[in-house]
């Protein structure tokens, strides 16, 4: 159904869906991807079924523009989207995160590039790295040569363009980081991603040898992560400022959905489960499964709230034309982290709830805890760097000393 301003996500007099809309789009996914989620895990991708589903829906235009069919959503409904996906297979949550800013990397080029991009397909889809720049590139006539390789690269296989980093030289003999978007035509993809959980994300390795990319398709990286937009959109879209705000709230959703899922399980499983080596006969009656069904509802709450606020903090500084300060950024990403450890902690807690045959193979919430414990453990939350950031910037130090990505 269209809406026209609903949920602060359309323009008055645009018709796009709105937040609720698009919400409920993903909810009426949930029951087709969790019956594919056992086959994606298998065979390291999306099913076609759930790619085409979530495309169908719309739920790869979030961040498209508007003139090319897309709905220029906020990043809260980015957040409500991936978390009614996750709730029905955590990859396809995760992808459908990274693709979305992927898109919205791609929105921020030239207008002749977005036409490339989305002019003869709205549905098009842009997978997204942020990691180490490629160095393999030499200048040419109206561009560069690249030629690198980008890890872990989620969506790939499912992806029409891949936005990623490159070191472009300088006449000054430096390096000016740039994000160069490639078809994926243009690159090969090598199956690298034999990993524990998140396996149906496809996340891996892209290969370019010696790709011409136009001067158009470079865009400088550092205004983006800087906040510095102006001439690259409009007054109407400042809510496009925030480019690591928005890249682990797309992740994060996977994370709350999939937790949420897993409590569904071990709460609907419990009025008809004995309580091995005890008296009780069912495991609801048991005090001990009561109060881990307390504590673990009680972190996914947390966790949910906590990601509501980062993205209502995006949101709320964009839609009045400002970027937020280096500590706001920094305790988001800090913030981000807990978000995860609070899915991860939330999951384990279920699976001893549960039960040793949780970890049974023909059990999906092995699959979900494999899920949530390898996708909590991204780089954007992981080893301690997030709390360096935010404590660095509580002692009124620039966090920016320690890494790019806040």
């Amino acid at each position: 159904m269209l809406t026209t301003a609903v949920n602060g996500t359309t323009a008055p007099g645009t018709q796009v869906p709105g937040r609720d809309e698009l919400v409920a789009r993903a909810a009426g996914l949930r029951e087709a991807l969790w019956e594919d989620a056992a086959e994606s895990d298998r065979t390291r991708r999306l099913t076609e079924r759930g790619v085409t589903a979530l495309t169908d829906a719309g739920l790869m235009r979030l961040m498209t523009p508007r003139r090319l069919g897309g709905y220029e959503a906020d990043v809260r409904t980015l957040l409500d989207v991936a978390t009614e996906v996750g709730r029905g297979c955590s990859s396809a949550a995760w992808i459908t995160g990274v693709l979305n800013a992927g898109n919205f990397v791609a929105s921020l080029f030239p207008a002749e590039v977005q036409d490339e991009v989305w002019g003869a397909n709205p549905d098009a889809r842009t997978a997204l790295v942020l990691g180490r720049p490629a160095r393999g590139v030499e200048p040419a006539d109206g561009g560069v040569v690249v030629t690198g390789e980008w890890g872990y690269v989620s969506g790939s296989l499912h992806a029409d363009w891949v936005g990623v980093l490159i070191a472009v030289p300088t006449p000054a003999g430096e390096n000016a980081v740039h994000f160069a978007l490639l078809r994926t035509d243009e690159v090969e993809i090598e199956d690298t991603w034999h990993f524990a959980g998140m396996r149906g994300t496809g996340s891996n390795t892209v290969v370019a040898t010696s790709v011409f990319v136009p001067e158009r398709r470079l865009l400088p990286y550092a205004p983006l992560l800087n906040g510095e937009t102006d001439g690259l959109v409009d007054a109407s879209h400042r809510y496009r400022n925030s480019l690591v705000g928005l890249f682990s709230i797309g992740l994060l959703g996977s994370l709350i959905g999939g937790a949420a899922a897993a409590f569904d399980l071990v709460r609907e499983a419990a009025p008809h489960r004995p309580a091995a080596g005890s008296t009780f006969p069912r495991q609801a009656e048991s005090p001990t499964l009561q109060l881990d069904l307390a504590e673990a509802a009680t972190a996914i709450e947390t966790a949910r709230l906590l990601a509501g606020r980062i993205a209502d903090t995006v949101d709320e500084a964009a839609y009045a034309g400002e970027f937020p300060d280096v500590l706001t950024r920094a305790a988001a990403r800090q913030n981000s982290t807990r978000v995860a450890q609070l899915c991860r902690e939330a999951v384990d807690r279920l699976m001893t709830a549960y039960g040793s045959s949780a970890f049974s193979e023909s059990n999906p919430l092995q699959r979900i805890w494999r899920d949530v414990n390898v996708g909590s453990r991204h780089a954007g939350f992981g080893m301690g760097i997030p709390a360096q950031l935010y404590g660095r910037a509580l002692v009124g130090k620039d966090p920016r000393d320690i890494s790019l990505l806040v």
